[in-house]
């Protein structure tokens, strides 16, 4: 377990580390790729108080590209464990409700969404279990009205990421501060495609690779994948009307953005209940500061019925039991051994990274926009064709180089997607 060690003035030294004009580069990116920002839309942002040097460019890009008011919202570590240090028993089942239904306004109002992370990953580690699980299950809840703009794609949102010292500690433990925070942000930025001239240009020519997959998905319209490998061996079924996204994506207010820098993915959604098989995790997940690795699970009729972790399945255990569909997939994705996250050779220790390093899925709740015309679809018609629905969305990492994928029709037909880990 790594130790939290409070904020200290010389951790403003530690910025000092990041390159100022790739971190400005990253902010314009967020800006321009992430959102595409409409002159005159307004913006809710969250971000943690360290994350202020990158917090602040977006800030100032957005304002630049004729944002209408940037609303941002701060956390804070220090002030989250005072929480579980002295916080009273029963204020763990509550959650600002209030706030989540003020953004969800916002978002009918057609606000954009960003968010910057970079929380440290073993934050609540050290802390009760109990309380923890039932502070996520209560904030779950009192999200869900803004979730579901998100989850819906009613918005054009996106998420970037900056290299906070805790979790640079965690990433690069033999280092110091200011070395591994200058050897996170290389990453970052080398991840997120800005350590080049031309970022914008070099986000274009990804999304032009990831649509091509995305159409040879679509054009074989399959049944169900089939996962084979150690410990794995799983038929995730997709849902009836499926399409696969990846990359850039049109969201129903009319905005092409890319919701997550870095990506390598491309996505769709499962049906609920027809997964079947086994499958293990092949990198840790980190979920709300605990750290839940070498997961093994059981899938039944398309539920989870057995679940194992070597470290954290106390928490896993408690996430499984949110709700109804947290014991289903809510999202299956592809993504080759080779990508540059995957190369680098970083365990991440956040879903951001990690999952764009390996094939994932996703516990709980779908996204709508991965059906053919999904804008259209009332809830009940999702459901019918197979999409879950659920408090909680939480990828974890099932791809390695040693997996085989198969595109399984209607009719049994079979066809190589991936060998070895490798697009086939």
């Amino acid at each position: 377990m790594t130790a939290h060690v409070p904020l200290t003035t010389s951790a403003r030294d530690v910025s000092a580390s990041i390159d100022p004009v790739k971190l400005d580069r990253l902010a314009e990116v967020a800006i321009k790729v992430g959102l595409q920002l409409q002159p005159g839309q307004d913006l809710v942002l969250t971000s943690s108080i360290a994350a202020l040097p990158l917090t602040r460019r977006i800030v100032e890009h957005a304002y630049k590209a004729g944002a209408g008011l940037v609303t941002p919202i701060f956390n804070d570590d220090e002030i989250t464990l005072a929480r579980f240090r002295h916080g009273a028993d029963a204020g763990f089942d509550h959650a600002a409700g209030w706030l989540y239904e003020g953004m969800a306004k916002a978002f009918s109002n057609n606000a954009a969404r960003l968010a910057v992370r970079g929380d440290d990953p073993s934050l609540l580690s050290g802390q009760d279990a109990s309380k923890v699980a039932r502070a996520n299950k209560a904030n779950s809840m009192a999200y869900q009205p803004a979730l579901e703009k998100i989850t819906g794609f009613d918005i054009n949102w996106n998420i970037v990421a900056y290299p906070e010292t805790a979790w640079a500690r965690q990433v690069f433990p033999g280092d110091s501060d200011e070395v591994a925070v200058g050897k996170l942000a290389d990453a970052i930025f080398a991840a997120s495609r800005v350590d080049g001239d031309d970022p914008i240009g070099a986000w274009k020519l990804h999304n032009a690779v990831l649509k091509a997959r995305t159409e040879w998905l679509n054009g074989h319209r399959f049944h169900a994948l089939h996962f084979t490998g150690p410990g794995t061996d799983l038929t995730v079924g997709l849902a009836d009307g499926h399409e696969w996204m990846g990359g850039a994506s049109t969201a129903k207010n009319g905005i092409t953005c890319n919701p997550n820098i870095p990506t390598e993915e491309v996505f769709t959604t499962p049906h609920a209940l027809r997964v079947s098989g086994h499958v293990s995790s092949t990198k840790p997940l980190s979920y709300q500061g605990t750290l839940i690795d070498d997961i093994s699970v059981r899938f039944e009729e398309g539920r989870i019925v057995e679940a194992k972790a070597s470290r954290g399945e106390d928490v896993l255990k408690k996430v499984l039991d949110t709700d109804e569909g947290s014991r289903r997939l809510g999202e299956v994705a592809l993504v080759p051994h080779s990508s540059p996250i995957s190369k680098s050779g970083l365990l991440f220790f956040n879903t951001l990274f990690d999952e764009n390093a390996a094939c994932h899925i996703a516990l709980g709740q779908c996204y709508s926009k991965c059906f053919v015309n999904g804008a259209r679809l009332t809830p009940e018609e999702i459901a019918s064709r197979g999409g879950n629905k659920s408090l909680i969305h939480i990828d974890w990492m099932i791809g390695s180089g040693r997996i085989d994928i198969d595109g399984v029709h209607a009719d049994g037909r079979t066809v190589p997607v991936m060998r070895q880990g490798e697009w086939a």
